[in-house]
Protein backbone atom coordinates (compact mmCIF):
# COMPACT_ATOMS: atom_id res chain seq x y z
CA UNK A 1 0.00 0.00 0.00
CA UNK A 2 1.07 3.90 -0.90
CA UNK A 3 0.22 7.04 0.19
CA UNK A 4 0.15 9.60 -2.39
CA UNK A 5 0.41 12.90 -0.84
CA UNK A 6 -0.44 16.14 -2.86
CA UNK A 7 0.10 19.83 -2.29
CA UNK A 8 -2.12 21.74 -5.01
CA UNK A 9 -3.36 25.57 -5.88
CA UNK A 10 -6.34 25.60 -3.47
CA UNK A 11 -8.68 26.63 -6.77
CA UNK A 12 -7.37 22.89 -8.20
CA UNK A 13 -8.70 21.23 -5.56
CA UNK A 14 -12.63 20.73 -6.75
CA UNK A 15 -11.10 19.44 -9.91
CA UNK A 16 -8.53 16.98 -8.22
CA UNK A 17 -11.48 15.55 -6.35
CA UNK A 18 -13.95 15.25 -8.76
CA UNK A 19 -10.84 13.15 -11.30
CA UNK A 20 -10.10 10.66 -8.23
CA UNK A 21 -13.64 10.06 -7.64
CA UNK A 22 -14.07 9.46 -11.72
CA UNK A 23 -11.20 6.51 -11.51
CA UNK A 24 -13.20 4.98 -8.18
CA UNK A 25 -11.32 6.43 -5.47
CA UNK A 26 -13.53 6.92 -2.57
CA UNK A 27 -11.43 8.33 0.39
CA UNK A 28 -9.32 11.56 0.83
CA UNK A 29 -8.17 13.58 2.99
CA UNK A 30 -7.46 16.99 2.52
CA UNK A 31 -5.62 19.64 4.85
CA UNK A 32 -5.54 23.41 4.19
CA UNK A 33 -1.56 24.27 4.34
CA UNK A 34 0.75 27.18 3.56
CA UNK A 35 4.34 26.93 1.56
CA UNK A 36 6.79 27.74 -1.08
CA UNK A 37 8.81 26.72 -3.73
CA UNK A 38 11.02 27.87 -6.16
CA UNK A 39 8.60 30.92 -6.68
CA UNK A 40 8.95 31.63 -3.07
CA UNK A 41 5.83 34.11 -2.29
CA UNK A 42 5.08 37.21 -3.93
CA UNK A 43 4.66 40.94 -3.30
CA UNK A 44 0.85 42.65 -3.26
CA UNK A 45 0.07 46.12 -2.64
CA UNK A 46 -2.60 47.01 0.16
CA UNK A 47 -3.75 50.44 0.40
CA UNK A 48 -0.76 51.64 -1.03
CA UNK A 49 1.60 49.74 1.29
CA UNK A 50 3.93 46.93 -0.70
CA UNK A 51 4.10 43.96 1.55
CA UNK A 52 5.57 40.53 0.70
CA UNK A 53 3.55 36.92 1.59
CA UNK A 54 6.23 34.67 2.03
CA UNK A 55 3.73 31.16 2.33
CA UNK A 56 1.16 31.17 -0.47
CA UNK A 57 -1.81 29.32 0.56
CA UNK A 58 -2.39 25.62 -0.40
CA UNK A 59 -4.43 22.03 -0.22
CA UNK A 60 -2.62 18.96 0.89
CA UNK A 61 -4.53 15.76 -0.55
CA UNK A 62 -3.98 12.33 1.14
CA UNK A 63 -4.54 9.19 -0.78
CA UNK A 64 -4.00 5.31 0.20
CA UNK A 65 -4.11 3.11 -2.40
CA UNK A 66 -2.81 -0.21 -3.44
CA UNK A 67 0.51 -0.14 -5.00
CA UNK A 68 -1.30 -1.19 -8.62
CA UNK A 69 -2.79 1.97 -8.39
CA UNK A 70 -0.49 4.51 -7.88
CA UNK A 71 0.13 5.12 -11.18
CA UNK A 72 -3.03 5.98 -12.46
CA UNK A 73 -3.79 8.30 -8.93
CA UNK A 74 -0.78 9.86 -9.38
CA UNK A 75 -1.36 10.52 -13.27
CA UNK A 76 -4.75 11.43 -12.43
CA UNK A 77 -3.78 14.12 -9.94
CA UNK A 78 -1.65 15.50 -12.73
CA UNK A 79 -3.67 15.98 -15.46
CA UNK A 80 -6.67 17.97 -12.80
CA UNK A 81 -4.11 20.11 -11.13
CA UNK A 82 -1.97 21.10 -13.81
CA UNK A 83 -1.95 24.84 -15.02
CA UNK A 84 1.30 25.42 -16.57
CA UNK A 85 1.99 27.84 -14.52
CA UNK A 86 4.75 28.08 -11.48
CA UNK A 87 3.24 26.56 -7.93
CA UNK A 88 1.07 23.82 -9.61
CA UNK A 89 2.71 21.62 -6.66
CA UNK A 90 4.04 18.27 -6.12
CA UNK A 91 2.98 14.50 -5.44
CA UNK A 92 4.93 12.44 -2.69
CA UNK A 93 4.34 8.75 -2.72
CA UNK A 94 5.52 6.98 0.27
CA UNK A 95 5.04 2.93 1.43
CA UNK A 96 2.13 2.49 4.32
CA UNK A 97 3.67 -0.74 6.73
CA UNK A 98 0.00 -1.10 8.38
CA UNK A 99 -3.53 -0.05 8.26
CA UNK A 100 -6.52 -0.71 10.38
CA UNK A 101 -9.65 0.32 9.94
CA UNK A 102 -10.89 1.67 14.14
CA UNK A 103 -14.95 1.16 13.74
CA UNK A 104 -14.07 -2.77 12.33
CA UNK A 105 -10.32 -3.69 13.13
CA UNK A 106 -9.70 -4.27 9.42
CA UNK A 107 -6.32 -4.15 8.60
CA UNK A 108 -4.80 -3.90 5.12
CA UNK A 109 -6.29 -3.21 1.89
CA UNK A 110 -9.71 -4.07 3.10
CA UNK A 111 -9.34 -1.51 5.66
CA UNK A 112 -8.93 1.47 2.97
Amino acid sequence: MKRVEAVVKPFKLEDVKDALAEIGITGITVSDVKGYGRQKGHSELYRGAEYVVDFLPKNKIEVIVDDKDVDQVTSTIVEAARTGKIGDGKIFVSDIDKIIRIRTGETGSEAI
